[in-house]
């Protein structure tokens, strides 16, 4: 069962100025501020289905409303000028889910693919990214309970709106 959106992913050129942005100009907070990176992570390539990726990131939370941040350092973009509102797609958004692999049979039914690939499992959480009927990036996680990324837990640290 799909029980809403976890987070939504934001790719960057610049992820130390879009942080900071992000947190003196709308309010938002690192969950952690060490933040991640990888490089030569074939487990990483595999579940955002990037080969030879390598990235830093961090997520950004204000009230229930969470971003993660990515900053690509390959490979290139195809890109070089920002997305404009008229460009399709966010880099991705997440589903929260409570059995990733009954959910990702539904999804796959509707529409979604994941390029004959199956889930990883990280410990903390079960992942994947697939692609909508117009190639737009859905990850589809299930997180292990007490991790400390629950929906659950996320809403009891998150400040009272």
């Amino acid at each position: 069962m799909i029980r809403g959106i976890h987070h939504i992913g934001m790719n960057c050129r610049d992820l130390a100025r879009m942080k900071r942005f992000y947190c003196e100009a709308l309010g938002f907070e690192p969950v952690d501020e060490e933040g991640f990176a990888w490089a030569d992570e074939p487990v990483m390539d595999r579940i955002v289905d990037v080969p030879g990726s390598a990235a830093k990131g961090c997520m950004l939370r204000a009230g229930s409303c969470y971003i993660e941040m990515f900053e690509y350092t390959a490979p290139p973009s195809d890109l070089e000028r920002p997305l404009r509102p008229n460009d399709r797609g966010y880099t991705h958004f997440c589903i929260d889910v409570t059995d990733i692999a009954v959910d990702i049979t539904h999804l796959e039914a509707c529409g979604m693919t994941f390029n004959d690939r199956e889930f990883v499992d990280v410990g903390h959480v079960r992942t994947l990214y697939g692609y909508d009927p117009e190639g737009n990036v859905i990850e589809v996680q299930e997180c292990a309970p007490a991790n400390g990324f629950t929906l659950e837990e996320l809403r009891e640290r998150a400040p009272a709106l």
